[in-house]
């Protein structure tokens, strides 16, 4: 079975750039371990520019293009792209992708093209986490939206009380299979995050009693090895069902429009940050590689740890 995502096996290329792309996305899966999002996320950025380059050539590109590409053609991919609505994170993130596939390209001595080092990635602002007040995610994670059939009620509680109370990311949560449900006295769970990195996260009782809640109530025979959360067909539950259903407890709650299902992520690990918590234990359970990416939550709650600095700096 190919790798490439169907959107890239669509485009009209030359047969040696469909198979060099075969081949990166191959490593970006085997190699790598990217997830699959981060291969959509490329494929995306990539059919965007490989379109935009046959439109530029008038006929299919292949790998000698790529190789001859001025610096010139890049930035002006990039003012298409900015003409069409796109916003600087966007347009950093296609360039970061595209630079990415360059890097491989030459690494693999397919071809070596620096052009597109030369060009500037668009300045991204600096966006501070926006968490929910403790007594809001607290609303948000235990009161999840009626919906018309009640065990669909339970499993979106069931989901915003893992997003919230163990700070997973919503692709961690859908991605838990039923051998997997944290219940009775499985209160530990083994996550492979971003980067294929591993961690443990706590499980509290409330989100444990939700999940059996949901279990009981799912009119769905579930075995062992499938998805613990399920849609109303029974199939595997799509992230945009609770993103939708999030947005009609923004309504009902008087949330702001930054109250997503990252935002729980987000006030997990700031509220766990004013009660006192360690920033690198922070760090572990979020799964973060890096403690500069951890480091970001600080600036929610700055006040909390000039007061920590206050009171425990030994020159005080």
């Amino acid at each position: 079975m190919s790798p490439v995502p169907e959107e890239l096996k669509a485009l009209s290329l030359g047969a040696d750039l469909h198979d060099i792309i075969e081949k990166w996305f191959t490593h970006l899966l085997l190699e790598r371990g990217s997830s699959a999002a981060t291969c959509e996320a490329y494929a995306r950025d990539l059919r965007q520019f490989l379109q935009f380059l046959t439109g530029q050539l008038r006929r299919p590109p292949g790998l000698d293009d790529l190789a001859s590409i001025k610096t010139r053609t890049f930035r002006t991919f990039m003012a298409r792209r900015r003409q069409q609505g796109s916003v600087s994170r966007s347009l950093a993130r296609t360039m970061s992708a595209l630079r990415a596939f360059y890097r491989w390209l030459d690494a693999r001595k397919i071809l070596t093209n620096t052009s597109i080092q030369r060009v500037a990635l668009p300045k991204v602002p600096h966006s501070v986490p926006k968490p929910l007040t403790v007594e809001k995610a607290h609303e948000v994670a235990t009161g999840a939206s009626k919906a018309d059939l009640d065990w669909v009620t339970d499993r979106d509680s069931a989901v915003l009380l893992l997003l919230y109370g163990s700070g997973l990311r919503i692709s961690e949560a859908l991605g838990l299979t039923v051998k997997d449900a944290p219940i009775a006295r499985h209160d530990v769970l083994r996550i492979i995050g971003k980067g294929d990195k591993e961690r443990l996260v706590p499980v509290l009782p409330v989100t444990q009693a939700a999940v059996e809640k949901y279990l009981r109530s799912c009119p769905y025979p579930l075995e062992a090895d499938d998805p613990l959360f399920v849609g109303v067909k029974g199939g595997p539950l799509s992230p945009r069902i609770i993103q939708l259903a999030l947005q009609r407890m923004r309504i009902a709650l008087g949330l702001p429009d930054t109250a997503t299902p990252h935002a729980l992520r987000h006030s997990f690990a700031t509220h766990l940050l004013s009660a006192g918590g360690d920033l690198r234990q922070i760090q572990e359970l979020l799964g973060h590689a890096s403690l500069s990416t951890t480091q970001v939550y600080t600036e929610v709650d700055r006040e909390r740890l000039l007061e920590v600095y206050d009171a425990a700096h030994p020159r005080r």
